[in-house]
């Protein structure tokens, strides 16, 4: 237990107690009114006090890996709150009364036993809401409709089977985990979001064939699109294209720049892009960027023009060799694709792009993990599958604090370091199609935490 004497620092702001043997909170904790940061992680806690509602100057609560089968509806009176961590506890249901929380920007419900969402009426500043490894089976309209800030959407790992067309109304959404449910098929209204990530293996998909879904997000949201046009239920809906000609009887996409700040000049099976496609993005605020499925040798050195506010950067298809250091000036990236291309290494200099968090590097010739990726602290996802990829360091993925995806796919490991299975923070490690004989397929079809579980148990005493 805590001593009672703690109830007294009236002036402190932050308090960290996690991994302890705490059973219990004193009673007067409630006095701490000036606490703005309480960390209460990894101890036992089975209750948490109503009397924590008192608690007004709070902006963060971490109760997370703890023993709590239930939340105080009055928690939702701390109107401060931004960032409530309740991972890994036994959580049945949440209060209705969190939905009204106005304040709340992150929601970590991670590993409990949840079977129904809370509605979310009050939320409008709800931007994380992390839902994954819980046994979710339905998700309806009246889930979703209030969630208009929402930038991550992790729903990985529930009973989930279908997708309620309602999803396609969250236009700031980002990153969307659906993998490991039982979806067999997708409303084609999803490809109308702006997806930097989409997760959907381990579902029976039928709808959607499988080399599309290994091609990435861009790929799968362009064939939900050509769906919609294909079943005509959207042509009322579109808005008509404005393209100029240039000299190079190439299309510069005008209503793309403007209304989705997307530069775009894919497809075309071109060795340069031109300069009249930069000249048409001057004045413009340019989000992304799409070279993909051309014949590039090299990337365009005025893409450096675009540094102070790009961070979606496709070169996807093309025949890239090298990454040149000034691309690293793109300080701004977060999401980086250059799958199927000819690169064997990176720089050194990427580890100046401090805000990157997903790099897709699939279908290429590297060896090895390229050696950069360990100093990207910001690192959620590396996709590297279908490499021939033989070594990598469990030490330094483990220092990877923020990866929670690792696509190993289709390499040559011929062994799995047991040490791989200290990096907890992985949430889906994919190892399928590689040579080595242990763990056996039977473990890897059992998901992530059981292939960590199994690798951890074969570490030396």
């Amino acid at each position: 237990m805590l001593p009672e004497e703690i109830t007294s620092l009236k002036n402190l702001k932050v308090l960290h107690l996690q991994h302890n043997e705490l059973t219990g909170i004193p009673e007067g904790f409630e006095r701490l009114s000036g606490l703005e940061d309480l960390d209460l992680s990894n101890n036992r806690l089975a209750t948490v006090p109503a009397g924590f509602a008192l608690l007004s100057s709070l902006l963060r609560l971490n109760l997370s890996s703890n023993q709590l089968k239930s939340l105080p509806a009055e928690i939702s009176r701390m109107q401060r709150l931004k960032h409530l961590d309740c991972d890994s506890n036994l959580l049945e249901t949440v209060p209705p009364d969190v939905g009204s929380m106005e304040s709340l920007e992150l929601l970590y419900l991670r590993r409990n036993k949840l079977r129904v969402l809370p509605e979310f009426p009050s939320s409008r500043q709800l931007k994380e809401l992390h839902l994954g490894e819980n046994q979710i089976e339905t998700l309806g309209a009246e889930h979703l409709q209030q969630l208009q800030a929402i930038l991550v959407l992790d729903l990985r790992g529930n009973k989930l089977r279908s997708v309620p067309e309602e999803m396609a109304l969250l236009q700031s959404l980002e990153r969307l985990d659906l993998s490991n449910n039982d979806i067999s098929s997708l409303p084609c209204s999803l490809g109308n979001l702006h997806l930097k990530f989409l997760a959907l293996e381990g579902n029976p998909l039928r709808t959607i064939r499988r080399e599309i879904i290994a091609k990435g997000t861009q790929e799968v949201l362009k064939y939900l699109r050509s769906k919609i046009k294909d079943d005509g239920t959207s042509q009322n809906d579109s808005v008509p294209e404005t393209a100029m000609t240039l000299p190079s009887e190439s299309r510069v996409n005008i209503h793309a720049i403007v209304t989705l700040k997307l530069l775009d000049y894919s497809d075309k099976q071109a060795t340069l892009i031109p300069d009249d496609v930069f000249d048409a993005a001057k004045s413009n605020t340019i989000i992304s960027v799409n070279f993909s499925k051309n014949q590039l040798c090299e990337i365009p050195k005025r893409i450096i023009e675009l540094k102070e506010m790009v961070s979606d950067v496709n070169l996807s298809f093309n025949k890239l060799s090298f990454i040149s250091q000034e691309f690293c000036l793109l300080q701004k990236l977060t999401f980086l694709d250059l799958r199927n291309n000819f690169l064997n290494s990176l720089p050194e200099e990427m580890s100046s792009l401090t805000k990157l968090q997903t790099i897709n590097l699939s279908f290429n010739r590297f060896k090895v993990l390229p050696a950069v990726l360990y100093h990207i602290p910001t690192l959620e996802a590396v996709l590297i599958s279908n490499n021939q990829v033989g070594s990598v360091d469990p030490q330094k993925v483990k220092l990877m604090e923020n990866l929670s995806t690792l696509d190993l796919q289709n390499n040559d490991l011929l062994q799995v370091p047991p040490e791989l299975g200290n990096c907890v923070q992985l949430r889906t490690l994919l190892l399928d199609g590689n040579p080595f004989r242990v763990p056996r397929a039977a473990i890897l079809m059992k998901g992530t935490a059981a292939v960590l579980e199994y690798l951890r148990d074969r570490i030396p005493a």
